[in-house]
């Protein structure tokens, strides 16, 4: 067999790089290489259109084999991952009882979200029938509550002589307020910290100290920053541990990262690769006894971020690929966000489609069956360093301005943050960045006003606390990447006159189709309502059908040279009595404007200030 497939691939002659680069450029037909084909990540590295094993063959992250520092290839030498699905407890059998009926529906990892009145001798009801041995258990609350759970927890695990065996977290989150509400944490950290490390003892592999960058993912945050804010988060509580007299060894281990997925699906599958082996690196320099101490625990949760509530189906295609990401990258358990959770609590249906698009993943694509399947991927393995370069020298510049506590007591990483999210937004104005069914593409009818359920936020203590003297810090944002225009068709719905966009499509065949079907997805971002045309043979006969219509705006669609001589004639005949756009970006664009016409749309358009602009004309 090696023989005869040595003699199969002997039949094909090896191709250079310059070769193939050269035909690249000879088919771009004088086109610039760099700039129509190198991509420029949000990041900060070039990404090629192609790589060979030229690329990678000086890279030293190719040497390890999975389960073998710097587990850039896993922490394991399996990618079984633990499927979760959180519950929120309002009494302990209830939630007991949806517990047991959800690990009959292929839940390996359950995550209980308890009220810090949460009685901990409720445990043993909670847990009641649950086998610990199999079922990762993840216990939530207010911080005030954390450790008296913990006790609760240690002493049900160890009555039943699973301390062994019995996997999962209690979240002790103590920076979260000050991200959150620019509020600093009301306790000493390190004391209970510390004490939460010494109760955790008995339990080999109980988590206690949190590191959430998943709250950065869903404020905005590009990945290597989240991935470089995650690693500082980390090496804060390593700092603090150690210097509180306790050893690497002993807290390293109960430290469980909770990171965010994004729909960039070959970035965020490199993310985690690097997480990994950055984290394994700054372990390793304290000085562990076992390099076991080394490995991270990963927890991903698909992102809120690029969730919508108008076309809402489409987050299933968003979580789909960012679970597919974060399953080949080998992370250790993941939440699937169910798709209606921006504008409501979660039901049945939707919390079973999450599960479900675990299982599809394991069941039938048989993620689960292979190791680091992007290990050796020329592009992977790059993106890979390229990202842990980028996150490692934000890490260093945090360490530099005195750690990650300290640049959150100061504002400074919410901020940055901040700046990021601003950008993001203003892209997805611009349709740099795409959000299909918002910002493009969307549903021209749908309405949402009347699912959307308006709930009030926590009403625990994490927030309650108000800053005095306003010596409250910067906050990270907490608008989706969709608000805006979400903000804006909800205008348009509440609004008591829906304005109509009447498509004037006249000329050229293929630009007025082409640009009529621009405008009209341009338009129903909005809400609008859209009247497309076949074609009028005479600019007059559009105008009338215009106003036959009773539209509000009327869009010319025709071609370039066209525009010189239809435009001036609709725009005279109209007269001020609607609103007139032309669609594009004609050559004649300074004459037309000359002549009065100032409103066109095209793909270098601000879509939401456009919009917006018509919303304060047309809405009553």
């Amino acid at each position: 067999m090696a023989e005869n497939r040595e003699k199969l691939f002997d039949q094909f002659s090896p191709v250079s790089t310059e070769t193939w680069k050269a035909k690249v450029i000879a088919d771009l037909k004088g086109a610039d290489f760099d700039k129509k084909l190198v991509w420029r990540t949000k990041e900060g590295f070039n990404v090629q259109p192609m790589y060979r094993a030229e690329d990678i063959e000086n890279l030293k992250t190719t040497d390890s084999l999975p389960g073998e520092f710097p587990y850039i290839r896993g922490t394991r030498q399996d990618n079984e991952w633990f499927i979760r699905q959180t519950i929120k407890v309002t009494t302990a059998a209830e939630a007991n009882a949806k517990a047991k009926d959800l690990l009959t529906k292929g839940v390996t990892s359950l995550a209980f979200k308890v009220k810090s009145d949460f009685a901990p001798k409720e445990i043993s009801v909670l847990l009641n029938d649950i086998d610990l041995d199999k079922v990762e258990i993840n216990l939530e609350s207010c911080q005030n509550a954390i450790l008296p759970i913990a006790k609760a927890l240690v002493a049900y695990i160890v009555e039943n002589k699973k301390e062994d065996t019995f996997k999962g977290s209690v979240k002790f989150n103590p920076f979260k307020r000050l991200l959150k509400h620019g509020i600093d944490f009301q306790g000493d950290i390190v004391a209970i910290a510390k004490e939460l490390i010494e109760v955790a003892a008995p339990v080999k592999n109980l988590k206690v100290l949190s590191v959430c960058s998943n709250m950065l993912c869903n404020a905005g945050a590009y990945i290597s920053q989240e991935l470089g804010y995650a690693l500082a988060w980390g090496n804060e509580w390593l700092a603090m541990m150690t210097n509180a007299g306790l050893s690497i060894d002993e807290v390293a281990p109960r430290i469980k990262f909770d990171m965010g997925i994004s729909t960039n699906y070959f970035m965020e599958l490199s993310k985690f690769r690097a997480a990994r082996m950055l984290w394994a690196q700054i372990v390793k320099q304290y000085g562990p006894k076992c390099d076991c101490a080394c490995k991270i625990n990963i927890h991903a949760i698909t992102s809120k971020f690029n969730q919508t509530v108008f076309d809402a189906h489409v987050n299933l295609l968003r979580t789909q690929t960012e679970t597919m990401s974060a399953a080949l990258a080998g992370v250790d358990s993941i939440t699937v966000t169910p798709f209606d959770a921006q504008y409501k609590e979660p039901d049945e249906f939707s919390e079973h489609l999450a599960r479900n698009q675990q299982l599809l993943l394991k069941e039938e694509s048989h993620l689960d069956k292979i190791t680091d399947p992007a290990g050796g991927s020329y592009y992977v393995e790059t993106l890979t360093v390229s990202i842990a370069d980028v996150a490692w020298k934000q890490f260093l510049d945090i360490e530099d301005k005195g750690g990650f506590y300290a640049m959150i007591k100061t504002g400074a990483i919410q901020t940055e943050v901040q700046e990021t999210s601003v950008k993001r937004h203003a892209d997805i104005a611009r349709r740099k960045e795409s959000l299909l069914g918002t910002n493009q593409f969307p549903n021209f009818n749908e309405v949402a006003g009347d699912k959307i359920e308006l709930t009030d936020g926590c009403k625990c203590c994490c927030g309650s606390h108000k800053a005095e003297n306003g010596d409250a810090v910067a906050t990270i944002p907490t608008s989706r990447a969709a608000s805006d225009f979400e903000a804006l068709r909800l205008a348009t719905e509440h609004s008591s006159h829906r304005p109509k966009v009447f498509m004037l499509t006249i000329g050229n065949l293929a630009m007025r189709l082409a640009r009529s079907q621009f405008s009209s997805n341009f338009f129903a971002c909005a809400g609008y309502q859209i009247i497309d045309n076949l074609g009028f043979e005479t600019v007059q006969e559009g105008i009338d059908a215009a106003f036959e219509k009773d539209a509000d705006i009327i869009v010319l669609c025709s071609s370039d040279d066209e525009y010189a001589t239809y435009a001036p004639e609709a725009f005279k005949l109209i007269n001020g009595r609607k609103e007139f756009v032309v669609a594009g970006a004609p050559a004649c664009t300074e004459e037309l404007q000359a002549a009065g016409i100032n409103n066109f749309v095209h793909v270098r358009s601000n879509v939401l200030e456009t919009l917006q602009a018509f919303n304060a004309k047309l809405l009553k």
